[in-house]
């Protein structure tokens, strides 16, 4: 995880810590939204990740849709290597 992306990820740690126990098991997806955020930021860094994470939380709604929802798989963005010879 980039070192951005660590510090974006401290108020979904906190919210974790502090506030998910309160507030219960109610998110409409699988993994959690914060389980979500947290991952994406793992996966794509800060910039995608949060991009992932806030497009998610908009999603869960009452009139969202539910179910699993896994992060999307980062793009490989460099070109395959063709073999010598």
């Amino acid at each position: 995880m980039t070192p951005l992306a660590h510090i974006l990820a401290l108020p979904v740690r906190a919210y974790r810590l502090i506030f998910s126990p309160w507030v219960g098991f109610n998110c409409r997806y699988q993994p959690t939204c914060s389980a979500y955020a947290l991952e994406a930021l793992e996966k794509h860094g800060a910039l995608r990740g949060s991009w992932l994470a806030a497009r998610r939380i908009g999603r869960c709604h009452p009139l969202g849709s539910d179910g699993y929802d896994p992060v999307p798989e980062p793009k490989d963005r460099k070109p395959p290597h063709s073999p010598a010879g």
